[in-house]
């Protein structure tokens, strides 16, 4: 008897895990690696890790409004663009359709954008 209980006890222990992994949210890469795909850009390791650190948020418009720009961008004959919003702007190269870095509204008070060919802003 003592074993079934034992039993029972690691039972109900294993459906508590598989309960909680399901109630468990998503983590956060992998949030941010389906939100990303949605713009159908690349982005850099450099940018990816500029994102996470100055806390740029990618949300649905976001996403969209990037992609958006980056098409009118590269319709205009663009290779390196600065697409500027109201808290956050995105270095990309059209060409590679790749984002390569990105900055909060608070970094893009004090800073000059370089190697760029066109702007756009959102």
């Amino acid at each position: 008897m003592e074993v079934r209980n034992i039993s029972s006890a690691r039972e109900l222990q294993l459906q508590h895990e598989v309960y909680r992994q399901k109630e468990e949210k998503p983590d956060f890469g992998a949030l941010y690696e389906k939100e990303i795909q949605k713009t159908g850009l690349q982005f850099s390791k450099h940018a990816a890790m500029r994102m996470s650190e100055r806390k740029v948020e990618m949300t649905p418009e976001l996403a969209g409004s990037l992609k958006t720009a980056v098409e009118k961008a590269r319709d205009k004959g663009a290779k390196d663009v600065v697409v500027i919003g109201s808290s956050s702007a995105f270095i990309v190269n059209v060409t590679n359709n790749t984002v390569v870095t990105t900055m909060n509204a608070q970094e893009m008070k004090n800073n000059i954008f370089t190697n760029i060919d066109s702007a756009v802003l959102l």
